[in-house]
């Protein structure tokens, strides 16, 4: 029987390949938590010396895809900032939770402490402005949800996307805890707020399985209520009026 060769020794062959000159590295993502399949990505943060350039890049080594966190010492804490600023703290998390793969000076184990500082920290809150445009788009998806037909499938589903991702934003925002794209979306959401997050989640499977909105409808106006309620489309918040512009061709505001 062959023996599968673990995404760590992959990755630390890729960092040491491609990075001789780097003085830390980690691996996070699903690799680090046991739930990687053969064919997952390898997310690597690489620690650079200060001579080096921070980027980030994706690549395929050996036939696997991974996606490359490359920054300097120096580039850190600014970047760590960013990081937090956009509330998903993706390369916090693979600070974090990651698995050690080389850290010949300490400086991943310092780093790995900063970045659980900030994660402690929590995401910033949101701005008035930023509740406002949240809570205005999650109202038009959700009247647009409601209004849309069963015998409109496409049309359905992708409304229930967008619902389903506006909502998440405002409830993990609501809890002052990191959201998340992709598989992450549901991990974060149930992690924040299980009963509400559940109840997203169910109601946008209702949708995909049988074209009904109630249950997502009823869930998305849980999340309003914790905003004061459903926006008032007489007045749109700067930046969000393009979220329906295709409604207001149908119907003044």
């Amino acid at each position: 029987m062959t023996v599968r060769e673990s995404p760590a020794a992959q990755a630390l062959r890729l960092v040491t390949t491609l990075f001789p000159h780097a003085v830390g590295a980690t691996l996070g993502g699903s690799a680090a938590q046991g739930r990687a399949t053969p064919t997952s990505d390898l997310d690597v943060a690489v620690l650079l010396p200060d001579t080096d350039t921070s980027r980030r890049e994706v690549i395929r080594h050996e036939g696997r895809l991974a996606e490359l966190f490359l920054n300097t010492l120096a580039d850190i804490p600014e970047f760590f900032a960013w990081d937090r600023a956009r509330r998903r703290g993706t390369v916090l998390f693979v600070y974090d939770q990651g698995l050690t793969l080389m850290d010949p000076h300490g400086h991943l184990a310092r780093t790995r402490e900063q970045a659980r500082a900030v994660l402690a920290a929590g995401p910033p809150p949101l701005l008035p402005a930023e509740r406002e445009r949240g809570r205005y788009s999650l109202t038009c998806y959700l009247d647009d949800l409601v209004d849309t037909p069963p015998d409109e499938p496409y049309e359905q589903l992708a409304l229930a996307d967008f619902t389903l991702r506006e909502a998440a934003h405002l409830l993990t925002a609501y809890h002052r805890a990191w959201t998340g794209i992709g598989k992450w979306l549901p991990r974060r959401l149930l992690g924040a707020d299980p009963v509400r997050g559940r109840a997203l989640l169910d109601g946008h499977r209702v949708v995909a399985a049988h074209a009904d909105p109630a249950p997502l409808a009823a869930a998305a106006g849980q999340v309003l209520d914790l905003y004061g309620g459903t926006a008032a489309r007489g007045v749109r918040p700067a930046l969000a009026a393009l979220t329906c512009a295709h409604r207001m061709k149908r119907r003044p505001v």
